[in-house]
């Protein structure tokens, strides 16, 4: 655990991206933080080593910082995971899809138009070739999402990246149903985990 000068405190690896730009910005406040003075949170860890918790799997008493290691070893834990039922969309869209959406699979560089970049690629390219690059750019990645603003320009485009677009929206995004079908969805699973 990493605690930043503005007493905020956030895993190691969650905090990393945030520290691989010029100036960083917290990603929780939005404040700008210097990264020198990024300590490490020794109350936070010492509450994670010294407090137990049950597994949910075979409820063996963990210590907290052990728990992500046990979980991915526990049977009775992977056992539970290969029996969760898949997501299968309770309606399909009403919606008509229409033929202009653009591909959501890969962007162009809106620096120098470096095309057929996925999203993982986007990020490497731009902190490769345009880390201290000060334009305001749109986001391909945003602006390609049906909610997304074409106009929008991002003033640090990189933190944006590392910020916004730590996963794809394809993992989580159902774009072949409505608002309404992934809202039933949703409550139907959130029903059957309880």
């Amino acid at each position: 655990m990493r605690m930043t000068e503005l007493g905020l405190h956030f895993c190691g690896e969650c905090l990393q991206p945030c520290l691989q730009v010029t100036s960083p910005l917290c990603p929780l406040c939005r404040m700008p933080f210097d990264p020198k003075k990024v300590d490490k949170s020794s109350n936070v860890e010492k509450q994670l080593s010294s407090y137990k918790a049950p597994c949910r799997g075979c409820s063996k008493k963990v210590t907290l910082v052990k728990m992500r290691s046990h979980i991915s070893s526990c049977t009775k834990v992977q056992e539970q995971m290969a029996n969760c039922p898949k997501f299968v969309p309770v309606v399909p869209t009403s919606q008509p899809i229409p033929s202009n959406i653009p591909n959501r699979s890969t962007f162009v560089c809106p620096y120098c138009g470096a095309r057929n970049l996925d999203q993982q690629e986007l990020v490497k390219h731009s902190m490769e070739n345009h880390r201290n690059d000060p334009n305001k750019v749109v986001c391909p990645i945003c602006s390609a999402m049906p909610w997304g603003d074409p106009s929008y320009k991002s003033s640090n485009f990189l933190q944006h990246l590392l910020h916004r677009h730590k996963f794809s929206y394809d993992t989580f995004v159902d774009y072949s149903i409505d608002e309404e079908a992934a809202l039933q969805a949703a409550l139907a699973l959130s029903l059957s985990e309880n």
